[in-house]
């Protein structure tokens, strides 16, 4: 039995033999060092895309990088405490150890020494020269020749360091330069021509979009964001929007192709609106399918949703197809003459007419049906786009049997009760 806290929140789970269970963020923690799972394929391929490698990221944008390093901490602070956050790290934007020598020219003349012979020191005997390279069979290993660990590492042991003079004498460098030690930038990172700081966020939650929504709430509402400097969310949520933009066009596109496709089919608004009915009741069976199978709403789920609408349209136009034959039939014969005729001649098409449509729908089911139940790579994004298909083929086909015979016999009913109407007043 999971251990409770009490919000009812799960704080510990249990194995059957009560052995507490512990989480791989718990196995593996370090003092100073903050955990991001990601999938090793993923990451790279959100590096090359966003240059995030976590869900999330927050790039914080400006010019001065005391701010923004300022603010980067801040941030991560306080998104660290938000329910679903799993871990969040701010890149260092000033804190890197520099050690600066300042050459003074007055001494190096006196010793006869250019300042490029300061600098050949410095830049070879502490900051280390590829001399050679040794090749081993297939591989290459560059030689680089520099003082000893002990004699560079320590501002009085490069002090010492001697800089030999065209006279043979060995002057120590502290004679020839001063030496001190500042506070810089590991690494400049700019975007948009603009310095940023960034923030990598894990969460423990799928819901990506729900909780950057929340974290821009309680960032708007706890932080003044300084004139100049601006926020933006990256990483997975840059997916997110794009693919928002794109459903904001997809969508209506297609629900307005599917309403001119169906107005020319069938030369009829009621036709056709009657068909349209067939999607509001296909939804409740793709959600529904939806929840039960615990998907989240993604992409690959729209993109099912899309093509559920068409195959609901569908099976609607089958449907009416078959009550317009009959009663077109019907009429033909002269055997259109009252309500009863109506009803059997709406009997026959709706019932006498169920294998065929059976087929087609069943045709659909059993076409997704080895998507619903594939375990192979790729499959889990295929689920998720044939699921609201499935799920919503079944309601729309139950609500096209009970409703649309229905819905027929009322308009053909109104329109019998006009015709007569019309020959009585004539």
């Amino acid at each position: 039995m999971p251990e409770l806290d009490n919000a009812g929140q799960i704080i510990r789970k249990y194995d059957v033999d009560g052995n507490p269970l512990y989480s791989m963020n718990e196995v593996v923690a370090f003092p100073g060092l903050t955990n991001a799972w990601t999938m090793p394929i993923k990451t790279r391929i959100d590096m090359l895309s966003t240059g995030i490698k976590t869900p999330v990221g927050i790039k914080i944008m400006g010019d001065d990088l005391d701010v923004l390093g300022d603010l980067a901490e801040r941030i991560a602070a306080e998104v660290r405490t938000m329910p679903g956050t799993l871990s969040a790290y701010p890149e260092k934007t000033v804190g890197g150890n520099y050690v600066d020598f300042n050459i003074d020219r007055d001494e190096c003349a006196r010793y006869g020494l250019r300042v490029a012979d300061v600098q050949d020191v410095i830049l070879t005997a502490l900051g280390g020269m590829n001399i050679t390279s040794t090749v081993e069979g297939l591989e290459r290993y560059p030689v680089n020749l520099r003082y000893k660990r002990e004699l560079r590492d320590n501002i009085p042991a490069l002090e010492r360091t001697l800089v030999p003079t065209p006279g043979g004498a060995q002057v120590p460098l502290a004679q020839l330069a001063e030496l001190k030690i500042h506070k810089g930038p590991p690494g400049i990172k700019s975007e948009n021509a603009r310095k940023n700081a960034w923030i990598y966020v894990d969460l423990s939650i799928s819901d990506v979009g729900g909780w950057v929504a929340r974290a821009k709430e309680r960032i708007a509402e706890r932080f003044e964001i300084p004139a100049g400097y601006n926020i933006v969310w990256s990483g997975q949520y840059e997916y997110i929007q794009a693919a928002n933009r794109r459903l904001a066009l997809a969508v209506p596109a297609t629900i307005v192709l599917i309403i001119l496709l169906l107005y020319m089919s069938s030369g009829s608004w009621f036709d056709t609106c009657v068909i349209l009915l067939a999607l509001p009741f296909s939804l409740i069976g793709a959600i529904w399918l939806l929840y039960w199978a615990d998907y989240n709403m993604s992409l690959a789920v729209w993109v099912g949703l899309i093509a559920l609408a068409g195959l609901s349209a569908e099976t609607g136009m089958v449907m009416l197809l078959y009550l317009h034959t009959s009663y077109n039939r019907f009429k033909a014969e002269g055997r259109m003459r009252n309500t009863e005729d109506l009803l059997a001649a709406i009997h026959e098409g709706a019932v006498l007419r169920i294998r065929p449509k059976t087929m087609t729908v069943m045709t659909m089911m059993l076409g997704l049906l080895p998507i619903m139940i594939g375990t192979q790579t790729g499959s889990d994004v295929m689920k998720r786009l044939a699921a609201p298909m499935f799920g919503g083929l079944v309601t729309s086909f139950a609500m096209e049997l009970l409703i649309f015979p229905v819905i027929f016999l009322v308009a053909k009913q109104i329109e019998m009760n006009r015709a007569n109407r019309r020959s009585a007043e004539s």
